[in-house]
């Protein structure tokens, strides 16, 4: 298909090989998304939804608009309970190895679109060897897989020897890689893959069609349902996100918290996690730094207190659910939610490819700069000082 016929292409129309998912659950959260208005809530409504025992879909609207930021101090109290009540003093860590940066997007705001002029890697397997023993030395059990969304550079069976390499090293492993149909990630499971991670990116559907002009990633509903399909497919856990900061950062993580909430009505054994990373600076056209959100005069703009709230709203909606902290955010950040709202973290982080061995000659450049680049020791020691416990692997396989 050329390029000028591509960027025609309906966002909300499937491709041909496309799975398509009957499910109702796209028009659930993009209806509620719609209706959602953050600034009517009021602080009454605020303190009932924080009084509640078991919160509601409205409760959780009430907990991320405005009118709750006045009562940030409480929600993080009450969600360091329902935090510790679930999960113990424990946290989990994981690092992301980037395998592949090729991708056939146009995301505007990733440093990995194709049309951006960095330095392509993809690694073979034995790179993936000598990068996954590297990462295991340090003693973590998890690793998150990633690629560039590439089907021709990175197919699902080259991300299958991936999995099936981590699987010598490691006890956990995760994808972040492109949306699949549920034969592929169920092949991919049986390679070893134990969860999927998509990010919506962002809900709001016309947002979404100006920030995706081509790619397969372009349309919108079949991303919208990879969680699904990837539970079909016999995945253990899915995760999901939007990228804070393309659009009302309110409503994304409304329609984000309520994807997860109604996959998990619909399939109870699947494990629900949520990330919340905030844009980060990328790498430009012309090889200079640049923050992806002032490129994009985006005007959506998340503060940390406003992060947290998000976190914190998480947390009381979906108390049995896992929330990640990127290395998008500082250290000190990252530290503060550790234990209270965040029960993963990752740790020595990078997002090139081929960096993590030192004894690659090449390597490739990065999807966006990290804020936080701490090893796994200096995590590590960081959470034993808050007197948490640092888990490098919570499943055991029978």
């Amino acid at each position: 298909m050329k390029r000028d016929q591509q960027n025609k292409l309906n966002h909300m129309e499937y491709l041909e090989g496309m799975e398509q998912t009957e499910s109702d659950i796209l028009e659930k959260v993009m209806n509620a998304r719609g209706r959602y208005q953050p600034e009517r809530y009021t602080r009454q409504e605020v303190k009932r939804a924080l009084a509640a025992e078991r919160r509601t879909t409205e409760d959780f609207g009430a907990l991320l608009s405005p009118a709750a930021e006045g009562f940030l101090e409480e929600m993080a109290q009450k969600a360091a309970e329902e935090t510790g009540k679930h999960f113990g003093n424990s946290v989990s860590l994981f690092t992301p190895l980037y395998i592949s940066n090729y991708c056939e997007n146009h995301c505007v705001y990733c440093g990995f679109h194709c049309r951006n002029q960095i330095h392509r890697m993809r690694l073979n397997q034995e790179e993936m060897e000598k990068e996954m023993a590297a990462i295991a030395k340090t003693g973590l059990e998890e690793i998150l897989i990633l690629t560039g969304e590439s089907r021709v550079r990175s197919d699902v069976h080259y991300i299958g020897e991936a999995c099936k390499i981590a699987g010598k090293y490691f006890k956990m492993v995760g994808l972040e890689v492109y949306p699949m149909n549920s034969e592929e990630y169920r092949y991919l499971r049986e390679c070893g893959a134990d969860y999927v991670t998509v990010f919506q990116e962002t809900y709001d559907s016309d947002k979404y069609e100006t920030l995706h002009p081509a790619g397969h990633k372009r349309v919108f509903p079949y991303r919208f349902h990879a969680q699904e399909r990837a539970l079909r497919g016999g995945m253990r856990g899915v995760a999901f996100g939007a990228l804070l900061g393309l659009s009302d950062f309110r409503k994304d993580a409304f329609a984000t918290g309520l994807h997860g909430y109604y996959i998990q009505r619909k399939y109870p054994y699947g494990e629900i996690s949520f990330s919340c990373p905030r844009l980060r600076p990328i790498r430009a056209q012309n090889g200079k730094e640049a923050d992806a959100a002032n490129i994009w005069n985006t005007g959506n703009e998340v503060t940390e207190r406003q992060l947290l709230q998000i976190m914190c709203a998480y947390r009381l909606f979906m108390p049995f659910a896992g929330i990640t902290i990127s290395t998008r955010e500082r250290a000190q950040f990252r530290d503060h939610v550790v234990g209270k709202t965040a029960t993963r973290i990752s740790a020595g982080v990078s997002t090139g490819i081929g960096s993590h061995s030192h004894e690659l000659t090449e390597q490739g450049d990065s999807q966006f700069e990290i804020a936080d680049s701490r090893n796994v020791s200096e995590v590590v020691t960081a959470i034993r000082g808050m007197g948490l416990q640092p888990v490098m692997n919570d499943y055991v396989y029978v």
